[in-house]
């Protein structure tokens, strides 16, 4: 499974995403994020690991702060298959004042084995994280981190339109975020290639000029 980490970290999202079409193993309109999810670091490319769940409040307070949930936590990163990446829900309301890592979260979980952050919050400390070269997917950043409570840990989540579980493949880089399939996924660099060869020779004979309607037409019967 290393070998295929270390693979899938060279492959961009959207080509990865067309290769996991080809599986056909479930909906084209599912297990990917809306464009609300930012990639705050492009420069560090492809982020893939393996989903650590936790659910967040920040702005209200249902209940108490439970310091075991905190310890806990962290225990979940640390007995996570690696490279693991934390994915955090916000549950409270007012979802766009909450601020659900810095710096000091950051150096803790990449301590235990985290490489990279999920929100559909916000994140702060921009600077900092980004000097520790550790991915954060986010809505964007927010100054306070009010109160953040962890709720709960190892629970399936909703992140824009995506059902995320503790132990799910991600995959993410500045086109967006996707989970890549258990099913037939020893198949994926074989389906990569496929669509590489495909998008490239139709893009080498555009290209070459002369690209008529006709040989459009034939392309399109041939796929």
């Amino acid at each position: 499974m290393d070998s295929l980490i270390s693979y899938l970290q060279t492959i961009d999202t959207p080509t990865l995403s067309n290769a996991i079409e080809l599986l056909d193993v479930r909906p084209r309109s599912e297990n990917f994020a809306s464009h609300w999810l930012r990639c705050l670091y492009p420069e560090l490319g492809s982020m893939v690991g393996y989903a650590v769940t936790v659910q967040m409040e920040t702005m209200t307070r249902m209940e108490p702060r439970d310091e075991q949930q905190t310890i806990s936590f962290y225990e979940a990163i640390e007995a996570s298959p690696k490279p693991a990446v934390v994915v955090m829900q916000e549950i409270g309301s007012h979802r766009e004042f909450a601020s659900h890592s810095g710096e000091v979260m950051t150096t803790l979980m990449k301590n235990f084995g985290a490489i990279g952050l999920v929100t559909d919050g916000s994140v702060r400390d921009f600077h900092e994280v980004r000097a520790l070269n550790f991915h954060n997917f986010a809505s964007g950043t927010v100054a306070s981190h009010a109160y953040c409570r962890i709720a709960r840990v190892g629970c399936p989540l909703q992140i824009y339109g995506m059902t995320i579980r503790t132990g799910d493949l991600l995959h993410g880089d500045i086109n967006g975020l996707i989970e890549i399939p258990v099913e037939r996924r020893e198949k994926l660099p074989e389906m990569v290639t496929r669509v590489r060869k495909e998008e490239g020779d139709l893009m080498q004979d555009v290209r070459a000029g002369g690209f008529t309607l006709e040989r459009l037409r034939q392309r399109v019967a041939g796929y």
